[in-house]
């Protein structure tokens, strides 16, 4: 045999090519490659027909190869937006979760305070008629004050109920003293007599508690499902560094350029590929386990005592029962009021004529909750619930199962089951090298993908900041305490959403797990702790804010 082969003419580039002496080997067809490249979508003009020396490769083995320079560069390409794509894909049960249900509570929530508003005007037109309608803006002022908090805005809620409450105990105090003329500083002195006085019962302290806690626990919620979706949606959107892009094109094309299009990557290679490429996702993980903890906590608050749904339902019918209880005490409160305030000046011939409206005596019925079904968003709060529940413990570790997702996919690797014919990066052989561990720090030694341990990723510290503040949002919000959403000047001073503490007393963790009731008997939980007895007194506030505003509405 010669030592050396002489020039042999290529059929599509019409190359010489070269070979070493001693050279036994024909050249091999590059058939395969060349529908395998098609089908890619790609041209073929650049594909040779027979393998050629590959000294021109910057990424795959230098050897003979069906890769021209335009393949490897264009196949290195490929490599990257298959990657990205399956990232996208494979987070795409979190992303949709986090989309459809966001969507869907705040559809639920924002449903059920329009329906609520709309029960109490219907309620009370039909009760009151002119004298509701006349100082309707008391209780509209309730609801956008309430809708404004829900959507984030800088609302008291302690302070806003207990407005509510003294703007209408004014009106009311003047309806049932029409024979007298109030002046500015006198109702101001009735108002002060709110709390000694309780003119509306024991429903403000009750409605209180009930709504600061399921308001704080709804918007919390809700917000919670926008930073996950924010998150999970950003963080689905890699940009692969230049080394991983280069580990990439060596797994998933090089095989190609070896005349081994058939042939996919060993399972352990592929993982250690993408655990070196998602090594910054993987460290999102432990704060995003942490999230979404937090949030299956607060979805528990919203199924039992911080349910919005059971609150908002009968506002309408508590409400009445505050103004029913103002009207029945009207003596005792009005002959308090003068003692304490003095003697308030007659009203003018004309208005000390009027009396006391005859539709204000009319009484209520007994709430019937069978009478309401639920029409918010076509669900239930509790069925919303249970559902998220499901989904949110499906998302735990995502992150840094990404790479296991990927690389169990039959149409990326050979699988567990084929570890001697698969891609190992230089052959078709089984991959020797051990699986790094999760996270940026234990890619120090990963054989495939030069990773820069020193350099986090910004954009993914960014998003594990904002996993963390919600995170203590989220627990706040599990304890009844109130938090804010915007760093406004305003809420820095410290006139934003309250503690959710009454009286000095912030009720505890601890106060809450173990002073739980059935829903279907609220008032065991008023009796088991102050913790609880804090939250009805809430609740009355709100409803008294309530109740007071339908009086000036029944002027």
């Amino acid at each position: 045999m010669p030592s050396w082969i002489g020039a042999v003419i290529l059929p599509l580039s019409g190359l010489l090519l070269s070979l070493p002496a001693g050279a036994d080997v024909k050249a091999r067809s590059c058939g395969e490659v060349r529908q395998a490249y098609g089908a890619k979508g790609f041209s073929l003009a650049d594909i040779p027909y027979q393998e050629i020396a590959g000294e021109h490769l910057r990424i795959c083995p230098q050897e003979y190869t069906c890769c021209t320079t335009e393949m490897e560069d264009k196949l290195s390409q490929q490599s990257k937006l298959e990657f990205e794509n399956l990232v996208e894909e494979t987070s795409h049960f979190v992303r949709t979760t986090f989309v459809s249900r966001h969507k869907k509570f705040d559809e639920f929530f924002r449903e059920l305070l329009e329906n609520a508003e709309k029960s109490l005007n219907d309620m009370f037109v039909r009760t009151y008629g002119m004298l509701y309608m006349q100082n309707s803006e008391v209780f509209q002022d309730l609801f956008t004050e309430l809708k404004r908090y829900y959507t984030g805005g800088n609302v008291n809620l302690e302070e806003m109920l207990n407005d509510f409450w003294a703007r209408l105990l004014e009106r009311m105090f003047q309806l049932i003293n029409p024979q007298y003329h109030f002046s500015e500083d006198y109702l101001e002195c009735v108002s002060k007599y709110t709390d000694q006085l309780k003119p509306f019962g024991d429903v403000p302290r009750k409605l209180k508690i009930q709504v600061t806690r399921a308001f704080i626990a709804a918007r919390t919620f809700v917000q919670g499902l926008t930073v996950g979706r924010e998150v999970a949606n950003r963080v689905s959107k890699v940009s692969p560094t230049p080394g991983c892009i280069r580990a990439l094109m060596k797994m998933l094309y090089c095989p190609y350029c070896r005349g081994l299009p058939t042939v996919r990557p060993c399972n352990n290679y592929c993982l250690n590929v993408m655990k070196g490429c998602l090594a910054n996702q993987a460290d999102l993980d432990t704060e995003w386990n942490l999230f979404i903890d937090a949030m299956l906590l607060v979805a528990e608050r919203l199924e039992g005592p911080f349910n919005i749904e059971s609150v908002m339902d009968p506002i309408d019918v508590k409400i009445s029962e505050a103004i029913m209880n103002m009207q029945e005490n009207s003596m005792q409160v009005s002959a308090k009021v003068f003692q304490g305030c003095g003697q308030p000046k007659p009203a003018p011939a004309l208005r000390s004529a009027r009396s006391a409206p005859e539709n204000f005596n009319t009484r209520f019925r007994p709430y019937n909750p069978e009478e309401r079904p639920t029409t918010a968003a076509g669900t239930s709060l509790d069925r919303l619930v249970t559902d998220i529940k499901e989904k949110l413990k499906l998302s735990k570790k995502v992150w840094s199962a990404l790479p296991y997702t990927i690389c169990k996919d039959e149409s990326v690797t050979a699988g567990t089951s084929n570890e001697e014919e698969c891609w190992n990066g230089h052959s078709k052989a089984r991959y020797l090298p051990e699986i790094m561990n999760d996270g940026l720090t234990n890619q120090i030694n990963n054989p495939e993908v030069d990773v820069d341990i020193t350099r986090p990723d910004t954009f993914i510290r960014q998003q594990i900041m904002a996993l963390r503040v919600m995170t203590n949002k989220l627990k706040n919000a599990y304890n009844g305490n109130d938090v804010n959403f915007q760093d406004t000047s305003d809420e820095a001073s410290g006139s934003g959403s309250g503690s959710g503490c009454m009286d000095d007393v912030c009720p505890t963790e601890f106060e809450f797990v173990t002073t739980e009731a059935p829903a279907a008997d609220p008032d065991r939980r008023e009796v088991d702790s102050s913790a609880a007895q804090l939250g009805h007194s809430l609740l009355s506030g709100s409803l008294v804010c309530i109740a007071l505003a339908l009086q000036r509405l029944c002027r």
